[in-house]
């Protein structure tokens, strides 16, 4: 009878910022019930931060095993766990642990974004594994469905909400009726947004997340500089508003689609009906719709942020490549075999929702429809809203919006026709673009 491997699996952690103290208490305080679901004890022998005295407040953290040399700790493990973000040092770290031998549990989106491709290949050929199931929805399990669960199909699209600090400001936008930066420093206040929340209300964290689920969907190589990315800050309440009065939300999407012209790969807020499934998800919550020929619609829903929750997607990795590394093996393998092309911008199509500030004064209204009928913008439907309260210097009227629905159409033409109009003398201030999903 074999006996049983009592050699203890031993994890490196890189970070021990929120997400990373909170994997360490998860591994620390459950290594009795995660070595039963091993077959091998599991162990934390090194962690590494920028100050030990960081671990300080976490009791489950041996303060023997925290280091500042981060190298050391990297290489010197079964498997290493990057939590410390950002893609110039995280990499060094990464790719050097991959060559010391271990496999790599990360949460990092920007440098898988960014390297993914790389780290994959680089983690092949040295016979290792790379996991990453809480770089994409916190807690969904999502990522390893669709690496493992749906090898057997084929994905043509997914579309979701992909990031907890947008979908929070605009819930509270408009169940509340509240203004965009009011929101925003409440939900600094909370913890929802960072102190610097640039990557997430400009879109670029839903964009990494983005970048990451093309590549692992369409088995080819998707950066984040093939991501085109659109953020909330340009949205208002009066936005809010006219959304709800067409029985609509606004919420920050992540779309990529695998068409006919290619690979395209997009994060931008867009109107939805308040019946989809999208709309009631609420708060920090993720959601993220998945298309396949032969399985048809899946829907993935949970937490999408906070320190537990992702610690969770964290452990759960950890707790596979540990069983890998257990039985003498290695996970599959993410294979990059597609060469898709890239779609141009123009072949997604789309209606549009265009909110212009015009003056208040006969033929404005006609004046606009030519410039959409001279480029070969149809329009579906026009709402004008009296703001009587508004006005403009130099100009003794008032100040409406109006707000233009139009049929299926390529955003470059869109947006050359909205130039246009906003070039007419009776248009004022910038004009508010979404995209309209059925």
């Amino acid at each position: 009878m074999t006996q049983p491997n009592e050699t203890p699996i031993r994890v490196g952690l890189l970070g021990a910022g929120t997400v990373g103290s909170q994997t360490a208490r998860l591994l620390v305080e459950q290594k009795d019930e995660l070595a039963a679901r091993i077959g091998r004890p599991i162990e934390l022998t090194g962690v590494a931060c920028l100050d030990p005295k960081e671990t300080e407040p976490y009791a489950w953290i041996d303060p023997a095993i925290v280091t500042t040399d981060t190298m050391s700790v990297a290489t010197n493990a079964d498997i290493v766990v990057e939590l410390i973000g950002g893609t110039g040092a995280a990499r060094t770290f990464v790719m050097a642990a991959i060559e010391s031998g271990a496999s790599v549990v990360t949460a990092n989106k920007a440098l898988l974004a960014k390297y993914g491709p790389e780290i994959y290949a680089a983690a092949e050929a040295k016979g290792v594994d790379v996991y990453f199931e809480a770089a994409v929805g916190g807690a969904i399990p999502f990522l390893l469905p669709l690496r493992e669960s749906l090898a057997g199909d084929k994905v043509t699209s997914m579309l979701g909400i992909v990031n907890g600090t947008t979908n929070y400001i605009l819930d509270e936008m408009t169940t509340k009726s509240l203004q965009f930066d009011d929101v925003l420093r409440d939900a600094q206040a909370k913890g929802y947004a960072e102190a610097d929340p640039t990557g997430d209300i400009e879109g670029h964290d839903a964009a990494n997340k983005a970048a990451i689920m093309a590549t692992l969907g369409f088995h080819t190589n998707i950066t984040i500089d093939d991501v085109s990315v659109e953020g909330i800050t340009k949205i208002t309440a009066d936005d809010i508003a006219a959304a709800a009065a067409e029985h609509k939300v606004i919420k920050l999407l992540a779309v990529v689609e695998n068409g006919e012209a290619g690979v395209s790969a997009r994060v931008y807020p867009a109107l939805i009906p308040d019946t989809h499934p999208l709309a009631s998800v609420h708060g920090s919550f993720n959601a993220v719709f998945v298309k396949a020929e032969a399985a048809d619609d899946l829907m993935f829903y949970g937490r999408g942020a906070g320190g537990a929750p992702t610690a969770s997607a964290v452990v759960g990795d950890i707790v596979t490549e540990a069983r890998h590394i257990a039985a003498g093996c290695t996970g599959p393998s993410i294979p990059m075999y597609n060469k898709l092309p890239k779609a141009p911008i123009e072949a997604s199509r789309a209606a549009f929702a265009v909110r212009f500030l015009i003056h208040d004064k006969p033929g404005v209204l006609a004046a606009i429809a030519r410039e959409f009928a001279d480029n070969g913008v149809s329009i579906n439907g026009v709402n004008q809203d009296l703001k009587p309260t508004m006005h403009e210097p130099g100009y003794d009227g008032e100040l409406q919006q109006l707000r233009i629905v139009t049929h299926l159409t390529d955003e470059v033409t869109l947006r050359r026709t909205v130039d246009a109009v906003c070039r007419l003398d009776c248009v004022t201030g910038e004009p508010s673009i979404l995209r309209v999903l059925d």
